[in-house]
C-alpha cells in the first residue's frame, strides 16, 4: 500500500498541472464583442508570462451594472480585486471608501511606474491632489467619422472632412441632394459627444467648481447657458432637413453610419477597430467640428474606463493585482492594446514608438484621437525622428480647465437626465430652453443628493 501511495504521489508531482496553485486575481469588467476578446487575450498573455498569479476576468454587464455590482460586493465583503469603471463613475469611486488607490498599491509593493510618462489629459482625469487613484486602461475620445464614397458622389473632397459646424450643415445638404445618403450625420452617446465634449472643445464650463474638480458641495450644471442653447438649438433645427438624425443613446445609432444611411457620424475613437471589420465603403476620420468665432478651440475630454483596486482582500494577494497593472502599463502592452482595439495608447513612450514605426502614417484613422486630445496638428508627422529636425508644430487646440474632464457625483444618473431632456427637445415635447433648464434642475438635485451623502 505504501508503495502504491508513493507511486501516486510521484505521478502527481510529475504531472504538468501539478505545480503549486497560482493566486487568483479576480477582475470584473464590462467589455463585449471584439473588445472583450482583446481583453481576454491580454489577460491570457499576462497569465502565461509568469507562474505566480492567474487573473480571472469576468464580465458583469454594462458599465453601470459593473459599477453597481462592485460596490455591492464590497459592502457584502466579497469584492473582486480589480473592477473596470467608466469615467463617469470616478467621483463615486473616489468617495466610496471601497478603493485601494493605485498609487498606494504600487508604493506598498515597491513597484515603480513613471506616471509622468502618461498622457496628461488621461492621467489627470483620475488624479487627486497629484496622486493617481485608478489605472487608466481603455481610454478614448469622440471623433468625427465620414463616408468618403458619399463625399465623392456629392463632389466633396474625400480627404477633407468638415472642420466647422456650418460646414457640416452645408456638406450634409449637398450629400443628401446628390443621393449619397438619407441623412447628414448622427451621434452616439449624445450627452458625452454633444454636450460634455462640445462644452470642452469650445472652452465652455459644463459645471461650476471647475467641472466638479474643486468641490463636492455647491456644484451646479451650466449647460443651459448661451453655448448650450446655441448648439442643442442647432441640432434640433437641423432635424427638419435631415441634416441631423437622432439615433438614440449609447451606440444604438451606429447602424445609421455602418449601413450608409448617414454620411457622417460622431462616436468614440474606440469604434475604429470594429468599423474596420464591418464597414464596406471607404471611410475616414476627422476632429470634432467647431463653431469658431469667439469660442477658443480646446482639446476634447476622454471616455472609456480605468481599473480600480478594491479593499477587502488579503494583503498578500494585492501584489498580484499590482503586477498585472504593471504589465498593462508597459509600452509594448499599450501599443498592442491600441493597435488591436483602437483605444488610445496612453503613455508618451508608447506613442513615440508608434510614431517611429510610422504607425500613424499608415493608419491615419487612429491618429485623429491623439491629435484632438493633445492639441497636435490633425495630420500625423512622418515620424518622430523626422519631426525632430523641424520646428515643433504649433498646437491647434489648447488644454484648458474646461477641457480637463468632469468629476461629478451621480454622473451616471445625470447623463440619463440630460439624454432624456435632449429626447424631449428632439421629439418636439419641449422647447430647447425648457429642456436644458429642466436637465439642469434635475441634475442639480442629484448633485445635492450626492454631496449630502458623501459630505466630508
Amino acid at each position: 500500500m505504501k508503495v502504491f501511495m508513493s507511486l501516486c504521489a510521484a505521478l502527481v508531482l510529475a504531472w504538468p498541472g501539478a505545480a503549486l496553485a497560482r493566486t487568483e486575481i479576480h477582475f470584473w469588467h464590462a467589455m463585449t464583442g471584439a473588445l472583450g476578446d482583446a481583453l481576454e487575450t491580454q489577460v491570457k498573455q499576462f497569465n502565461e508570462s509568469q507562474g505566480e498569479y492567474e487573473v480571472k476576468p469576468l464580465r458583469k454587464g454594462t458599465y453601470p451594472e459593473t459599477l453597481t455590482a462592485a460596490i455591492a460586493a464590497y459592502r457584502q465583503k466579497n469584492p473582486p480585486h480589480l473592477v473596470q469603471v467608466f469615467e463617469v463613475g470616478t467621483q463615486t469611486m473616489m468617495l466610496s471608501g471601497a478603493v485601494y488607490p493605485v498609487y498606494e498599491l504600487m508604493q506598498h509593493n515597491e513597484i515603480k511606474i513613471d506616471w509622468n510618462d502618461f498622457i496628461k489629459p488621461v492621467v489627470g482625469y483620475y488624479t487627486k491632489d497629484g496622486k493617481l487613484y485608478s489605472m487608466p486602461y481603455n481610454s478614448s475620445t469622440p471623433i468625427f467619422y465620414y463616408n468618403k464614397d458619399a463625399f465623392k458622389k456629392a463632389g466633396l473632397d474625400p480627404e477633407k472632412p468638415p472642420r466647422t459646424w456650418p460646414e457640416v450643415e452645408a456638406y450634409a445638404k449637398k450629400i443628401i441632394a446628390a443621393g449619397g445618403a438619407k441623412c447628414g450625420f448622427s451621434t452616439g452617446w449624445p450627452s458625452w459627444t454633444m454636450v460634455e465634449n462640445m462644452h470642452a472643445t469650445h472652452d465652455q464650463p459644463f459645471a461650476s467648481k471647475h467641472n466638479g474638480f474643486d468641490a463636492v458641495e455647491g456644484v451646479e450644471l451650466l449647460i443651459n447657458r448661451e453655448f448650450g442653447l446655441k448648439h442643442v438649438g442647432a441640432l434640433n433645427g437641423w432635424q427638419k432637413d435631415n441634416v441631423y438624425s437622432y439615433g438614440g443613446r449609447q451606440g444604438t445609432a451606429d447602424p445609421k453610419f455602418v449601413n450608409g444611411d448617414c454620411a457622417m457620424y460622431i462616436q468614440s475613437s474606440a469604434l475604429i477597430s470594429g468599423f474596420s471589420k464591418s464597414i464596406k465603403f471607404d471611410w475616414g476620420t476627422g476632429e470634432l467640428p467647431h463653431w469658431g468665432g469667439r469660442y477658443p478651440k480646446a482639446t476634447s475630454i476622454i471616455g472609456g474606463a480605468t481599473l480600480w483596486v478594491l479593499k477587502g482582500k488579503p494583503q498578500a494577494e494585492y501584489r498580484g493585482a499590482a503586477k498585472f497593472l504593471e504589465y498593462l502599463a508597459k509600452p509594448e502592452q499599450q501599443m498592442w492594446w491600441h493597435v488591436n482595439t483602437g483605444y488610445l495608447a496612453i503613455s508618451n513612450t508608447a506613442v513615440r514608438n508608434l510614431e517611429q514605426g510610422y504607425h500613424f502614417v499608415k493608419n491615419p484613422k487612429q491618429y485623429t484621437a491623439f491629435a484632438q486630445l493633445t492639441g497636435l496638428p490633425p495630420t500625423a508627422p512622418a515620424a518622430l525622428k523626422d519631426a525632430k529636425k523641424a520646428a515643433p508644430p504649433k498646437p491647434e487646440r489648447v488644454a484648458t480647465p474646461n477641457s480637463s474632464g468632469l468629476r461629478l457625483g451621480n454622473f451616471v444618473q445625470i447623463r440619463d437626465v440630460i439624454e432624456s431632456e435632449l429626447e424631449n427637445v428632439f421629439n418636439g415635447k419641449k422647447p430647447v430652453k425648457q429642456g436644458l433648464d429642466d436637465a439642469v434642475a434635475k441634475s442639480n438635485a442629484l448633485l445635492k443628493e450626492f454631496a449630502a451623502t458623501y459630505k466630508q
